[in-house]
């Protein structure tokens, strides 16, 4: 009777071991994530991986929207378990070589991105130097955004470096957009400063105009990085965030989702139930 007591005893502690065990390992860490606060390329891609992780990886996710300062620091002090808005090697240059030592890099999730001046591909102009040409009139005015901004300042160093007697006209970025579609849509050359990834890509044809002198410099890359504990924290979404990587039209049809009315979290899964294959090649 003793003995089978113990026996019994045994059982019911082992059952429990064996519970416990399967509890722990089911309870995931909430991840924290986060974006650059305005930035709708940041802010559609951070999504886009959050829904990945958070329905196929099954962690929860917080995502935070902070400045683009705030975001490095957190990265550095552990605050933040990743983040896909590290614009390299200019942008964010002076961050990744403040930080870079606390971080740990999985590479690109977007190529080819950069800033310059944008034309609607119906106007003839090719090159900036083209703008000082008759073919095309564009009132001698180049369509800017807010007057500190990266692009505004590069601009300003162009129309010096190319003799152009242009006009840079500094507005918002909302405002700028809204000039370059009612131009658009009477087909009339305009020139507007600008960036990619950007939805305005996807919506209409445009093209950047060829910067011969490298005024605006090299084209970047967005980069992935993740603190040095989440390797073991996580191990299946490093793998996943090491493979994930998009282009400029698939980031675009998320940021114009977004842009016409969708919560960002309603595009991210509009963009992933429309692509699941894109989806199992991250998983692999």
């Amino acid at each position: 009777m003793i003995k089978m007591q113990r026996l019994l005893g045994f059982a019911a502690a082992l059952v429990l071991a064996v519970s416990a065990g399967l509890a722990g390992a089911a309870e995931k860490p909430t991840l924290n994530i986060g974006f650059v606060d305005g930035w709708s390329d940041s802010e559609a891609t951070t999504h886009v991986a959050a829904e990945v992780i958070k329905q196929q990886l099954g962690y929860e996710v917080k995502l935070i929207p902070v400045a683009t300062g705030i975001m490095w620091q957190g990265m550095a002090k552990g605050q933040l378990d990743a983040m896909l808005s590290a614009w390299l090697p200019t942008t964010h240059g002076a961050y990744y070589a403040k930080f870079k030592d606390k971080v740990v890099n999985l590479g690109s999730n977007f190529t080819g991105a950069k800033i310059g001046l944008i034309v609607p591909d119906y106007v003839s102009a090719t090159r900036i130097a083209d703008l000082r040409a008759p073919e095309d009139d564009f009132r001698a005015r180049i369509v800017g955004i807010d007057a500190g901004s990266g692009v505004m300042l590069k601009t300003a160093d162009a129309i010096t470096a190319y003799d152009l007697d242009y006009k840079l006209q500094a507005s918002s970025s909302t405002a700028m957009l809204a000039e370059l579609e009612r131009s658009i849509r009477a087909e009339k050359p305009i020139v507007v400063t600008g960036w990619i990834p950007h939805w305005m890509f996807t919506k209409w044809k445009l093209r950047f105009l060829e910067d011969p002198k490298g005024i605006y410099g090299a084209a970047e890359h967005v980069d992935t990085l993740v603190s040095p504990e989440l390797r073991a924290k996580a191990p299946s979404v490093v793998a996943f965030l090491s493979k994930f990587q998009w282009t400029a039209n698939e980031v675009g049809t998320v940021m114009l989702a977004i842009e016409e009315g969708a919560t960002p979290a309603e595009a991210a899964q509009q963009w992933i139930t429309a692509n699941p294959q894109r989806i199992q090649e991250w998983l692999q």
